[in-house]
């Protein structure tokens, strides 16, 4: 693990964050949104792309769980709102380019076993051929979507008390 960077080692299943703040690490982009727990229980069930109607409310109603993690300054809250808005565009975007969701060409064998990370994560069809992208990604219902989330998760990653309370959170819990 990098210094600072997210701990995959932690035991999910056991660890309260909102009890354990101090073993919270940020991480690149995504990283444990689908494991640090309360949040990912008390988010997720909003979290949803279909279409663009139930993209915008899913948005609107984890941007105001955010709005609340920040009211209650409790930071890794906020933060993994943050992770689910990101991840809402980022899944969204993906179904727009690919329609069944699989961005590479599948294959018997594993094709990412010796790249580097992030490629070494994930689909084990990293290493192959992406598959080409659709004729409307760019204005399909899914894209559209996309956008939707891409405005919120701007509005969280960039919201002025968001990243007075991170810098908080690492000035206390980081190494220095």
């Amino acid at each position: 693990m990098a210094k600072n960077g997210f701990n995959y080692a932690l035991d999910f299943k056991q660890v309260n964050f909102r009890e354990q703040p101090e073993l919270y690490r940020v991480g690149v982009g995504e990283q444990g949104v689908l494991l640090v727990e309360p949040y990912k229980s008390e988010i997720l069930p909003h979290w949803r792309f279909r279409n663009v109607e139930v993209a915008t409310s899913s948005a609107h109603k984890i941007f105001t769980l955010f709005e609340a993690y920040l009211q209650q300054h409790d930071f890794v809250g906020a933060d993994m709102a943050r992770k689910f808005l990101q991840m809402g565009f980022t899944r969204a975007r993906r179904y727009a380019n690919h329609k069944g969701g699989r961005k590479y060409q599948a294959s018997p064998e594993d094709n990412n076993q010796d790249l580097p990370y992030p490629y070494s994560s994930g689909s084990a069809h990293k290493g192959n051929q992406i598959l080409p992208q659709e004729e409307d990604a760019l204005t399909s219902e899914k894209a559209q979507a996309a956008a939707i989330f891409k405005e919120y998760w701007f509005r969280a990653k960039d919201h002025p008390e968001y990243l007075r309370q991170k810098q908080e959170f690492k000035d206390c819990y980081y190494e220095k």
